[in-house]
């Protein structure tokens, strides 16, 4: 054996690599040729080292130099990497998840499958393939291989499953799947990540939706599934998980808990009660810093849905009891909810005020806040452009703050207070924090819509009047299902572009196919260039609203935004939609465009999103327009057709000007009569500056030209253009100092007080 251990590619590269590898393997088979077996590996499981990988590593150096004259750690070491990169030794997973040195994994690469990690790293690329992630990565294929032998080629998906479920802890334990699955190392079926493996569960079955929360009568069961099964095809999964869970844990087991034995939806008067009463609240638990538990009382939010729910069990069986009675008729009883108790108008009035609270309080903040996260974007890539300009172990200062520059591969540094940053990391998220903000304040999406979003998504469409081709974007529903078309703006262009050019592959010039798994239906989407992508760990990944709001928090705490009362003025996804919907309605758009626009089915819920009008307003909006519908016909009232669109398209055409954009409403007439330079609506380009340079010119040249041939009744006209032509010139001098930050006003201490 040893003399097959000295022949390629077992040897070293240099002399002492050789003597110290052959001597710890000699070492170690003469103290393993003491146990009892018929091979080396049988004596290698009979000694006490195959127990335990943390014994090996702390007294194995000891047990060998029992019968040795070999006493250094290092040397043995050697010898056993040695022993299993050439098979004599087969090492499970398990024992070898303790290892993370880094000679694990060159020594595998060096004496295993040579030519196969040589197409790998040709694959992952020589900047990719020394960073940090990577390195985790490779080790975790060095660890596989010596564990179950064979080429990266023969590595299957079982293989990976049980690396990554005993090594579920380690950064990157899942990014070697990643890898092989793009070289076609495993099949075209398998799935598509590991990094959810143990997270997703996929839809449930309806027995399994009702067995999870515990059902101990068996006809109720077998009643709750067969009512389940049967409103299954008319609801989306998350719709039939909240049904199930309303039936189940919050009804029918609550009830057998406080009431065993019982078996009836026949309940007593004092039993319906007593639930009801039950029902009203719930327990919060909050774990203390010193580990205890506080529990408080809390009144239940979804009271209301659970009394639907069970009130609709109850009516839905006595309707299919008259069409089916020996299928339903037997558990037919008077439902114990009454209609008005499922009548919570009061409650949805108080979310109603309560969510336009928060739209007026984060609406006239919504530039500051717009702007603070482009501005904290540029401060983390200025602290990783910093970082990579200096060497490994460096100081560097970044905007007053000190940082040291760690001496591993990770983007990363401490602070003064020793706390470890990785900047490459935080870059992203402050960079995905501000394309959030921009798609969701100009789109109104939702923010599941806006993380499904892919390249398909962007489309052109020519006009038929001028055959300008306008840029759109498809959005695919979420809680409907009838997608929508919205223009793009120039600063939605300008973020599209910004993300796309982000997550384009640098090798390939496309953008990476991802299956996201959705967690609300708990299916997994067919492979779509994905536009919130990010790589994490080196593995491309869906972004996660978790992710986004995570961001969205670090913004807050970059600007320190606060309401009028001074907790933190914090801004969830949703929140952009109810601001751009009060926005839209407020300068014009009417209520019936901005539903088509957000993808509402009814223009209630539209005009319940409005938090600028108040109640008052709104109902004498309707009036109004009750009334004008006896007097007007009724197909005015009615979703825009193609050729309404197409006239709202071409209003924007219609504002282009050789100086630059009219900014009047859709729908109303030019107030000057088509004398823009006059007009206050204008928005100069800037780039036509020197055209109304001419035109101010010229006029100074009329009016001098008027008064020395006397037309006085021209003077008048020409000096009041002359005028709006150098405001105009002046509004284009002071946008391109920039915007001047005022701060916020702080209440002048009382000097009487």
């Amino acid at each position: 054996m040893l003399a097959a251990l000295q022949l390629a590619p077992y040897v070293g590269a240099s002399v002492n690599t050789r003597w110290y590898r052959l001597t710890g393997a000699r070492a170690i088979l003469t103290w393993l040729a003491t146990f009892s077996g018929s091979s080396w590996q049988e004596r290698w499981e009979a000694s006490p080292a195959a127990v335990s990988a943390r014994g090996w590593a702390d007294h194995g150096h000891i047990w060998v130099s029992s019968v040795t004259e070999v006493k250094r750690r290092s040397t043995v070491l050697s010898g056993l990497l040695l022993l299993a990169g050439a098979d004599v030794l087969r090492l499970p997973v398990a024992w070898l998840a303790g290892h993370s040195s880094n000679h694990l994994r060159d020594f595998v690469e060096e004496v295993r499958d040579p030519a196969g990690y040589a197409r790998l790293k040709a694959h992952v690329g020589p900047k990719r393939w020394e960073e940090l992630g990577a390195g985790k990565a490779r080790r975790a294929l060095a660890r596989i291989l010596l564990a179950k032998g064979g080429a990266l080629a023969d590595i299957t998906v079982g293989d990976a499953i049980e690396h990554h479920t005993l090594v579920r802890g380690e950064g990157g334990s899942s990014l070697f799947y990643s890898w092989l699955r793009e070289l076609g190392d495993l099949p075209s079926d398998a799935p598509a990540t590991l990094r959810l493996l143990g997270r997703v569960t996929g839809q449930l079955t309806t027995e399994q939706l009702v067995d999870r929360h515990g059902v101990a009568c068996v006809p109720v069961r077998g009643l709750l599934i067969d009512y389940l099964e049967e409103r299954r095809p008319r609801l989306d999964y998350a719709s039939l998980d909240g049904l199930a869970r309303h039936l189940t844990r919050n009804f029918w087991s609550d009830l057998e808990r406080h009431h065993p034995g019982i078996a009836s939806l026949d309940l007593p008067s004092e039993v319906a009660a007593a639930w009801k009463e039950r029902l009203r609240t719930r327990i919060q638990r909050r774990r203390r810093l010193d580990g205890t538990v506080e529990e408080t009382v809390v009144e239940r939010a979804d009271q209301a849905i659970v009394l639907m729910s069970v009130r609709a069990l109850y009516l839905d069986i006595a309707r299919w009891a008259a069409e089916e009675p020996a299928r339903w008729g037997p558990w037919a009883a008077p439902c114990p909810i009454k209609e008005a108790e499922t009548l919570n108008g009061k409650r949805t009035k108080r979310i109603k005020a309560r969510m336009d609270q928060r739209t007026r309080e984060r609406l006239p903040a919504l530039e500051t806040f717009a702007r603070a996260a482009l501005d904290h974007h540029r401060h983390r890539l200025a602290c990783l452009e910093a970082l990579r300009a200096v060497p490994r172990g460096a100081t560097f200062t970044v905007a007053g703050a000190t940082f040291v520059r760690t001496r591993h591969g990770a983007d990363s540094a401490r602070n003064a207070a020793g706390k470890l940053i990785y900047f490459d990391l935080a870059e992203h998220r402050a960079f995905w924090a501000w394309a959030a903000v921009e798609f969701l304040r100009h789109t109104g999406a939702r923010i599941e819509e806006m993380l499904e979003a892919s390249h398909h998504a962007l489309v052109q469409y020519r006009l038929p009047t001028t055959g300008e081709i306008v840029p759109l974007l498809q959005i695919a529903p979420s809680k409907t299902d009838q997608e929508r078309v919205l223009l793009v703006s120039p600063e939605l262009a300008d973020i599209l572009s910004a993300v796309i050019r982000r997550v384009r592959d640098p090798k390939t010039g496309t953008i990476p196919l991802l299956a996201a798994y959705d967690y609300e239906e708990r299916t997994w989407s067919p492979p779509a260039p994905l536009l919130f992508q990010w790589d994490w760990a080196g593995e491309r990944s869906r972004m996660t609203g978790e992710l986004i709001r995570k961001a969205l928090g670090e913004v807050l705490d970059f600007i320190g935004l606060t309401d009028t009362s001074g907790p933190a003025l914090d801004f969830a996804p949703h929140d952009f939609r109810r601001m751009f919907i009060t926005d839209a309605i407020r300068s014009g758009l009417p209520p019936h465009i901005a539903q088509v626009i957000v993808g509402h089915s009814d223009i209630n819920t539209t005009m319940g999103y409005n938090a600028v009008y108040p109640t008052e307003t709104i109902e004498a909006h309707r009036a109004f327009i009750t009334r004008r519908r006896t007097l007007r016909p009724a197909e005015e009232y009615r979703t825009p057709t193609d050729a309404e669109w197409e006239d709202f398209l071409g209003h924007f055409e219609r504002r282009k000007l050789s100086v630059g954009t009219c900014a009047r409403a859709y729908g109303t007439a030019c107030i000057h009569e088509h004398a823009c330079v006059r007009c206050s609506l204008l928005r100069p380009d800037p780039a036509q500056r020197g055209r109304l340079v001419e035109i101010r010119d010229n006029l100074l040249d009329r009016i001098a030209e008027a008064e020395r041939e006397g037309w006085l009744g021209e003077i008048e006209g020409l000096r009041v253009s002359l005028v709006g032509a150098e405001s105009k010139i002046g509004q284009i001098d002071s946008a391109a100092r920039g915007p001047v930050l005022l701060g916020l006003p702080t209440p002048r201490a009382d000097r009487h007080g």
